[in-house]
């Protein structure tokens, strides 16, 4: 169905309600399940479907230890492989080995190696993070990406998200699924979801981890990680701290993570884990800079930035649970979740947040036969809601000055989900999956402030039906080509919908984003060569198209509706084992090319015509040429490569300039478990512009927009890591 705004009704929708969509929609997919288990209850993926993983990290490393059967809650890193691996779609697995050895220290160091996402940082950890032009000129928070951790959502309620509370030292894996592949998780987004792995006792790369390292910047970050077993019970905790002045002014930051998990068999085939973690982040904001000075004075900080004192600082705790078992047939898991987060935010105002974050999502996969074939079903529900107290203050050198709102902002969402994968030949499945949602968003602004006298109050509803069709074709062990076409809806959030300008916050009522995407690719390995390659087009109407009203402000950006756009392009990474055996027995020499092609455009726009949506270069590639010796020793040159640099407006009248950037990996690892790693950045110290935050029309500003955030100039990076 069309989705639809509509007041809410005074009963929220009922549980009975949601299990009869769920039993409507199982049954939609397969018939009833009665038939005897074809396999193991705990594969619910095909077993052939396991395929060599395309390494592009370029250290040239050999396969991690640590990949044990794992357990009931949290599999293996080689069974979380084949099921990623397993989907009828395009998705990535990352390994955490393979970013071990080098500066991870934000999202975009542990994803630039994954063809398709677009990841790119402003400061610290604010960056920019985009998959198929999801929040394509969103430069803040996440919209149309859902984030995960150990498979259990990390967004806020009203879908937004942060990645603060991500630490790269403290992942074992992380999985990537674009678009409506991430069905699997109950997100049907066009974005898709990417799920980041915390490791356990029983797939910890080593029982005990002590690293640190340090470099450019002033920049110094000590980890930690412990891990224990008695008899059911297992324990794993993990810490970092990292301290840096950043590379331009007013660029501090200071972070403090810490994540935890605790096992425990309860009976044979039932175990519970329990999730802990704790976030503490504080950083300043250097704010956005002319073109002319980002480019030949990028060390410089935006003068607003320095009086108003603008930071970000965000203290967030959460708690999970995941309690999985291990029926007659597939296996159930109850997951449960508690977020609390507390934002001082001092920007063009202060803004003041506290708000909690809570939901319950029981999910159940199996395999059975169905008239003596193969048949793979999950079924899924997720209730999840939450309430955040938004507040704000004239910015009086960062702090506190006139209070100017005094709001709530409620968000709540019902989903039930299904998916289906049915082998009616040997090597190939068709794929059927469904998700109905109800979500809400409230806003109660209670007024009564001299900049905001009046109370006012909106409620609006967003419902709809979402399908997916697919079909995978396996001819080989190590091959797969798949077809696949999906129904995505992008809910707004608040920052959408609660738009504000110098004068006063206003309620927007958006229609939700929709699109239909199609896409088709093929993965595996021949012999020395390795490939994942998809191409895909969503046709998206009211796509949620960002721009900002005064970036050298640092005002949040502003929403609207385009009634029709088109996002379409390629992800492709290809690896080609060069040579081996070139000075003695086990080294090897690998090349690896990573494409990703961006083609968004407004489709005869009553403003922009068919232009270019901005904020996204057309063409991002990435080379690496990895070599290892089986003594440890590594070495890997990297070129990122943007040809032609992305629009700063969307009535393109204005283009930053391509760049390329080399950098070199190298390190060693030793037998005793001590490992020594140097990440240099950057070397030819280029000047460029790593995003931007969209205008309308640069032609129109006076003077141009003050709308770009430098890259980082010239950087090394070393450190010591030692297992044990």
């Amino acid at each position: 169905m069309p989705c639809r705004q509509r007041a809410v009704p005074r009963a929220a929708l009922s549980s009975t309600l949601l299990a009869s969509t769920l039993l409507a929609a199982g049954l939609a997919l397969a018939a009833p399940a009665l038939a005897e288990p074809l396999v193991a209850p705990e594969s619910a993926t095909p077993s052939t479907t396991t395929l060599a993983e395309i390494s592009v990290s370029g250290t040239g490393r050999p396969s991690a230890p640590g990949e044990t059967a794992g357990s009931l809650t949290v599999p293996g890193v080689a069974a979380q492989r084949a099921a990623v691996n397993a989907t009828v779609g395009s998705v990535a697995f990352v390994d955490g080995a393979s970013f071990q050895n080098r500066y991870a220290n934000t999202v975009r160091d542990v994803l630039k190696d994954v063809p398709g996402v677009f990841v790119q940082e402003r400061y610290g950890q604010e960056m920019r993070l985009s998959i198929r032009g999801s929040g394509i000129a969103r430069g803040f928070h996440v919209r149309g990406i859902e984030l995960l951790q150990d498979g259990i959502p990390l967004n806020l309620a009203d879908g937004s998200g942060d990645f603060y509370q991500i630490d790269p030292l403290s992942l074992r894996s992380v999985e990537v699924y674009k678009g409506g592949n991430a069905l699997t998780f109950g997100a049907t987004t066009l974005g898709g979801a990417v799920n980041f792995v915390t490791p356990t006792v029983y797939t910890a790369l080593a029982p005990n981890t002590a690293r640190i390292d340090g470099g450019s910047f002033n920049t110094i970050r000590e980890h930690f990680q412990v891990s224990r077993t008695s008899g059911p019970a297992d324990v794993l905790i993990s810490g970092t701290a990292t301290n840096s002045d950043g590379f331009r002014d007013h660029e501090t930051q200071r972070t403090r993570n810490v994540n935890a998990n605790i096992g425990y068999r309860l009976a044979p085939g039932v175990e519970t884990r329990f999730y802990l973690g704790f976030y503490d982040t504080n950083q300043k904001l250097p704010g956005s800079l002319s073109l002319f000075n980002a480019l030949n004075n990028p060390r410089l900080a935006n003068p607003a930035a320095i009086t108003g004192n603008q930071s970000r600082k965000v203290t967030t705790e959460r708690i999970a649970n995941r309690t999985s078992f291990e029926l007659e047939v597939g296996r159930l898991d109850i997951d449960s979740w508690a977020i609390h987060k507390n934002l001082y935010h001092p920007i063009f105002q202060v803004i003041d947040q506290d708000g909690w974050t809570y939901g319950l999502a029981p999910r159940w996969a199996g395999t059975f036969d169905l008239g003596g074939f193969r048949n793979d079903l999950i079924l899924g529900l997720r209730a999840f809601a939450g309430i955040n107290e938004a507040r704000q203050f004239v910015n009086v050198a960062g702090l506190r000055g006139a209070r100017t709102l005094d709001a709530r902002q409620s968000a709540s969402n019902y989903e039930a989900y299904a998916e289906n994968r049915f082998w009616f030949r040997p090597d190939m499945a068709l794929m059927t999956g469904v998700k109905l949602f109800s979500s809400n968003r409230t806003f109660s602004d209670r007024g009564g402030l001299a900049a905001n006298s009046a109370a006012r109050f909106a409620n609006v509803t967003y419902e709809g039906i979402n399908p997916k069709l697919g079909l995978l074709w396996q001819p080989l062990p190590d091959i797969q080509v798949f077809a696949d076409v999906t129904r995505s809806r992008d809910v707004p959030d608040f920052s959408d919908l609660v738009q504000t300008n110098l004068l006063r916050t206003t309620f927007v009522p958006l229609e939700a984003q929709r699109a239909w995407t199609y896409e088709a690719g093929s993965r595996g390995r021949i012999d020395r060569l390795a490939w994942d390659v998809t191409l895909y087009r969503a046709d998206v109407r009211d796509a949620l198209i960002n721009f900002t009203p005064n970036p050298g402000l640092n005002i949040p950006a502003a929403t609207f509706n385009a009634p029709r756009t088109r996002h379409q392009g390629v992800e492709a990474a290809v690896t080609l084992d060069l040579a081996a055996d070139l000075t003695g027995i086990g080294d090897g020499l690998s090349l690896t090319q990573i494409w990703t092609h961006n083609d968004f455009r407004f489709v005869g726009d009553p403003v922009f015509g068919n232009n270019r949506i901005a904020g996204v270069p057309v063409n991002v590639l990435r080379t690496v040429l990895g070599y290892r010796h089986p003594s440890g020793f590594y070495l890997a040159p990297a070129l990122d490569w943007v040809p032609e640099g992305a629009f700063a407006d969307h009535a393109n009248t204005q283009k930053v300039p391509g760049y390329a950037l080399l950098g070199l990996q190298t390190g060693i690892d030793f037998t005793n478990g001590v490992s020594l790693f140097v990440d240099a950045r950057n070397l030819t110290d280029e000047r460029y512009v790593s995003d931007i935050a969209v205008v309308t029309n640069a032609a129109t500003v006076a003077g141009g927009p003050v709308a770009f955030f430098p890259g980082n100039g010239r950087s090394v990076f070393g450190g010591v890591r030692a297992s044990f």
